[in-house]
């Protein structure tokens, strides 16, 4: 009833086992990410913040070289225009010609350079010569172009290498609605007349100059003209006084004005060319890897619980067999355990199954060493046959002999008296060697008056062994059953022999030289328990056997050589013990 209380009892709430195991997987697998996020945040923002402006800067150089070449173009193109002496030449014929046949020979041949040179130079788009004092300011042109053009009208760029240019600007062809750059440059004639060429950039240059997908994010362009004026913006909710933007100094290239990170570059040609964007769009990309991180977290997050739900049906299973095993036990000891098949938990009922045999074999040995202990003292009652009473008759035929004068009888009474006393005593059952050897003189004497002195007897016993202790009545069984087998015909001899035979070890030996006896009638006399194992006193080798292994266990050796006509010789062998270590 106790052992199912045990088993079955409950124990004071504490924590759970499996909320433990969840937290534990949980933190394992999430304080690595967040420890890594945390300490590389500063260098993975860095990195991403140099890397979108190194590309930001990067296309904004691009699309500044090209505007820069767009303009190189543009003077040279003007420059061919304005000061190659041919073309210039055949303006001023026209412009001297009255006869309209040759008029119109020199203005053909005006049309085939412009073309020529539009031909060649495919930036170019609007080609004219322009002279605005006349009733018709046009006088030649690649396209068509309106009456209305005035050049006092168009947004001022900047003037550079004796050309000014504008823009951007609505083309001036009348067939587009395309953002242009224009130049115009004065063409000197003999007669000082104010004459220009204006150039225009291709209908479609500027808006592959400005491209967004260069970028790869949406930015908004400003163009700064050479006095720090807008000239351009392409996205009209971008801030109109950006350009009030205070740059600390005149090369810095970036800075922050209203939610816009701000790209400057300042071209050698006087003019700036300046990149917006949002801050919400120049941080997307860090944005996207916050994102990413954070979903990675929930991730892991989602992983560990399911990792701690599948460990935990993993341990939980073994837990509930285990604690069946450990219920089972309570009800049924000698039932096998039913392992796992989890080597941890296969090696724990492993060693749970090895507890349980020995608990069993404790038991077994209990209720083995009460059987024999009760057997034991059945042996000893039934050889006490009334000893008081026994007593005090062998008293009264001592004195009757010693009346009489019957010394012999005398004699022998007083040994069996001695013996007697000694071995139906109330004295402890642990005695010395020397006890034990001076009741077996006592009892040997005995012997060899009853046999008539038929027989010899011999006693060796080394002087380190005498203060031992050994169970009482051990010898006296073990001589008795020498006697019975070592008389014959002949004369009889036992040897008893008590030495030391190692340093833990006490030998005792017992020879005689009678006709032998077999190994199987000598394992039938240790184990059986009828009167073919009873001699003299009634006590056989059985119960020397079982006192033996009452006191020393399986430390015993009991060994014998016989032969035919020869002798027996038995020997035991126990550990070397004082009376203290008996009653520990």
């Amino acid at each position: 009833m106790q052992i199912r209380q045990l088993f079955h009892g409950h124990p004071q709430a504490g924590r759970s086992l499996r909320r433990t195991l969840v937290i534990y997987i949980i933190i394992g697998c999430l304080l690595p990410l967040v420890l890594l996020s945390f300490m590389t945040y500063s260098s993975i923002y860095s990195i991403l913040e140099n890397k979108i402006q190194s590309g930001i800067n990067a296309s904004l150089k691009q699309e500044a070289a090209s505007l820069e070449n767009t303009i190189n173009n543009l003077d040279f193109a003007s420059k061919q225009f304005a000061l190659d002496g041919q073309i210039v030449d055949e303006v001023s014929a026209f412009l001297q010609e009255k006869q309209i046949y040759k008029k119109s020979q020199i203005m053909e041949s005006i049309n085939k350079k412009i073309t020529l040179v539009n031909f060649t130079n495919p930036y170019l788009g609007v080609t004219a010569y322009i002279m605005p004092e006349a009733a018709d300011p046009v006088l030649f042109t690649n396209f068509s172009i309106g009456r209305g053009l005035d050049i006092g009208k168009l947004p001022p760029f900047m003037n550079y290498n004796g050309a000014s240019y504008y823009g951007p600007h609505k083309t001036m062809y009348s067939g587009s609605d395309n953002i242009v750059f224009s130049s115009t440059r004065i063409v000197r004639t003999p007669d000082e007349r104010k004459l220009y060429v204006y150039l225009e950039t291709n209908y479609n240059l500027f808006r592959n100059i400005l491209n967004q997908e260069s970028y790869g994010m949406k930015v908004s362009h400003l163009l700064v003209n050479e006095h720090s004026q807008i000239a351009f913006v392409e996205d009209k909710d971008t801030p109109a006084d950006i350009q009030t933007t205070k740059w600390y100094e005149s090369s810095q290239v970036s800075g922050e004005y209203e939610g816009y990170r701000l790209f400057r570059y300042t071209s050698p040609q006087g003019w700036q060319l300046i990149t917006a964007v949002q801050n919400s769009t120049f941080n997307s990309e860090i944005y996207l890897w916050l994102k990413r991180i954070a979903i990675l977290a929930f991730g892991t997050l989602v992983f560990a619980l399911l990792l701690a739900l599948f460990i935990w049906k993993q341990v939980y299973r073994p837990l509930r067999k285990v604690n069946v095993e450990i219920v089972r036990m309570a009800e049924n000891r000698e039932m096998p355990v039913a392992f796992t098949n989890v080597e941890e938990f296969d090696l724990l009922l492993g060693n749970f199954q090895d507890m349980k045999t020995k608990i069993n074999e404790l038991i077994n040995a209990v209720e083995h060493n009460e059987k024999q202990k009760s057997r034991l003292e059945i042996e000893k009652l039934l050889s006490q046959i009334n000893p008081h009473f026994l007593h005090n008759t062998l008293n009264t035929v001592q004195w009757m002999a010693r009346m009489n004068g019957q010394k012999e009888i005398d004699k022998l009474v007083t040994l069996l008296v001695k013996v007697l006393q000694y071995n139906l005593g109330k004295q402890s059952i642990i005695v010395t060697v020397q006890q034990e050897i001076d009741a077996l003189q006592n009892y040997m004497e005995l012997q060899r008056i009853r046999y008539d002195y038929e027989f010899e007897f011999n006693l060796y016993v080394d002087d380190d062994v005498r203060g031992l202790a050994i169970p009482r009545f051990l010898l006296q069984p073990l001589v008795e059953n020498a006697i019975y087998h070592g008389t014959g015909e002949r004369q009889g001899r036992v040897d008893i022999t008590i030495r030391s035979s190692g340093a833990n070890t006490v030998l005792l030996k017992v020879e005689d030289n009678g006709s032998g006896l077999d190994p199987q009638t000598f394992e039938q006399m240790l184990t059986e328990d009828g009167d073919a194992s009873r001699r003299g006193l009634g006590i056989g080798l059985s119960y020397v056997n079982r006192l033996l292994k009452r006191f020393f266990g399986e430390h015993v050796q009991i060994r014998l050589e016989g032969l035919a006509d020869v002798g027996t010789a038995l020997t035991i062998e126990i550990p070397k013990k004082t009376k203290e270590d008996f009653n520990d």
